[in-house]
């Protein structure tokens, strides 16, 4: 109910005067569209000739030329009166005149408003104001005394519930100002932690600084000890070193006379191993012979092979050309549905552009019958 009171463009003109006016207004709407568009279409005009015909082509063409001489009249020192007027007028009814082509071609007429980017700011803000300017006569004409009054009692309840609102969001505020100051005190406190844990901070960073200069010294002078400690070492380790060599030539001869016993012992390890050799020359032989008989199988078994992948490759061939086949039938198929879908379009817009100028062409024999008819009785009342 509150949607339907606040917006009453649900609602539908009954009264004919209510659409009389409003008609008026659309129509006053659509030609102010038209002649903010005008100079754009007469700049391109070559543009737009095969759309506009030749008889609207000609009667913008003279439009142009009117302007400029318009122009050209401002553009002197001093314009006659009689002249300016008299070019004035002759471009209103130019301007009437291009208008009522332009109703009368309804193609030409939409192909112009498809450019209403062009419109300069001021056109645009003209035709802008008289599509509010419609809506607010709209919103007059639907709504009555008994729902103005609706309105306004329900446009009241909203300011009552508003204000009940604003007192509300007043005590939240109030809420939120004593939150954030407990917020703030809570923040302070914690500052004050921050600030105590730094300070010791900085006296544990200097405590560890006198440690580290205790321990340096500690340690040159632990490092002196121990070089004095390795220099007795040293002398102590170049005595071992003395009494190792000595050792380390009797080992040599003693290691000498088991390299003499060691190799008598090679050279019958090398005698067996030869007997070994041999009886593995022997038994590859025997495999070698085994190996070329499985090889040869193999051989065959490759070219049968070799036979069925051709035979593969063929059908896999044959295979990928019906495949292809199908795909160019069936984009086939959707291109011929596409064009058939923009057929039945351009037939439908061709029929209801058809319908529309017949029925244009029955209200003009219509309203052309009536006014023979009342040219008629006011001719047999003359003879009474």
């Amino acid at each position: 109910d509150s949607l339907k009171i606040l917006d009453p463009a649900s609602k539908k003109l009954s009264c004919l005067e209510a659409q009389r006016i409003a008609s008026v207004l659309e129509e006053c709407i659509r030609k102010t569209e038209l002649s903010t568009l005008l100079p754009y279409c007469l700049h391109s005009l070559d543009r737009f000739g095969v759309v506009l015909g030749a008889e609207l082509t000609g009667a913008l063409r003279e439009h142009r030329r009117l302007g400029e001489n318009l122009q050209t009249l401002l553009e002197r020192q001093e314009p006659r009166g009689g002249e300016m007027g008299a070019l004035q007028q002759a471009i209103r009814s130019s301007l009437r005149n291009v208008l009522r082509l332009f109703q009368a071609n309804p193609v030409a007429c939409q192909t112009l408003r498809a450019e209403k980017g062009k419109r300069d700011p001021a056109g645009q803000e003209l035709v802008r104001g008289l599509t509010e300017l419609r809506g607010i006569l709209f919103d007059k004409l639907l709504t009555g005394p008994a729902e103005d009054h609706d309105r306004a009692h329900y446009v009241q309840e909203v300011a009552l519930q508003h204000q009940k609102n604003m007192v509300v969001v007043s005590a939240l505020e109030a809420d939120v100002e004593a939150a954030i100051q407990d917020r703030d005190r809570e923040i302070s406190k914690k500052n004050e932690v921050i600030r105590q844990l730094k300070s010791s901070l900085h006296q544990t960073e200097k405590i560890s600084d006198d440690l580290l200069k205790k321990t340096r010294q500690e340690t040159d002078k632990q490092l002196q000890s121990d070089q004095k400690a390795s220099e007795g070492k040293c002398s102590k380790l170049q005595q071992e070193i003395t009494q190792l060599r000595s050792q380390l030539n009797n080992l040599i001869t003693e290691n000498c006379e088991s390299e003499l016993a060691l190799r008598k012992r090679k050279y019958k390890v090398e005698t067996e191993i030869e007997n070994w050799i041999q009886k593995y020359d022997a038994d590859m032989g025997e495999k070698q012979v085994e190996l070329e008989q499985l090889h040869e199988v193999y051989t065959e078994e490759q070219g049968e092979l070799k036979e069925l992948e051709e035979h593969f490759a063929v059908l896999n061939q044959e295979y990928s050309q019906v495949m292809e086949e199908r795909r160019l039938a069936r984009e086939k198929k959707e291109q011929e549905e596409r064009e058939l879908v923009l057929m039945i379009r351009a037939a439908t817009r061709i029929q209801a552009l058809w319908k529309g100028y017949k029925v244009r062409k029955m209200i003009k024999s219509k309203k052309k019958g009536k006014k023979g008819k009342g040219k008629k009785g006011k001719g047999k009342k003359g003879k009474k």
